[in-house]
């Protein structure tokens, strides 16, 4: 639990000052975007998807709440599997005495990655971001239903855009633009195809 919070403080410093992320924050920080914009962007996409073919709000939160309680652990069973892989080629390494960027040296002990923390950091943000467009599709919107999801959806990836950015240090209107403009895209495609299904049955 030490080496949790301490990741976790980690990623905090580099939100508050600036500073540059260590081996550790990098690794829940790919874990949290990736798994909060995957979130965002799977369950909108599923939601509008299925709003397309059908206007019946069970429909639609059998398929959202499903959609995100698997997203959320096949998110996290890949990244524990993709970071326990990293682990073991960094122990090949360190054997070998080789001297790879992905370990810090702390007190003469070996910092791993754990596949532990990037497993929880990806399941706690596809969550997280799922949540956005779940709830939003759910409310009384009417007719609006779909152009509120589009409109919450693109505010939630604007966010991400700007996190992702602030950690890496990219510029931040390419960070933002090419969450909006993925998320967007995936969402348009999905209504569409619903939106052929519901008229094809």
């Amino acid at each position: 639990m030490t080496s949790l919070s301490s990741s976790v403080m980690g990623l905090s410093d580099v939100l508050r000052t600036g500073s540059t992320p260590t081996a550790r924050s990098l690794n829940w920080l790919r874990a949290g975007v990736l798994g909060a914009n995957d979130g965002v962007v799977s369950i909108a996409a599923t939601v509008v998807g299925v709003a397309g073919a059908s206007t019946a709000v069970s429909s639609i939160a059998v398929a959202g709440v499903a959609a995100l309680v698997a997203g959320a652990l096949s998110m996290a069973a890949g990244e524990y599997v993709s970071v326990s892989s990293q682990r073991d080629a960094e122990q090949t390494a360190l054997a070998r005495g080789q001297v790879i960027p992905s370990v810090v040296e702390r007190e003469h002990e070996a910092e791993l990655t754990n596949p532990w923390h990037a497993a929880i950091a990806s399941f706690i943000a596809f969550l997280l971001g799922g949540i956005v467009p779940l709830v939003v599709v759910l409310l009384p919107w009417g007719g609006l239903r779909v152009p509120a999801t589009f409109a919450a959806v693109a505010v939630a990836l604007v966010a991400t855009g700007m996190i992702s950015a602030r950690f890496s240090g990219a510029r931040v209107l390419r960070s933002v633009l090419r969450n909006v403009i993925g998320g967007s895209i995936a969402m348009a495609v999905t209504y569409s195809v619903g939106a052929l299904v519901g008229l094809a049955v």
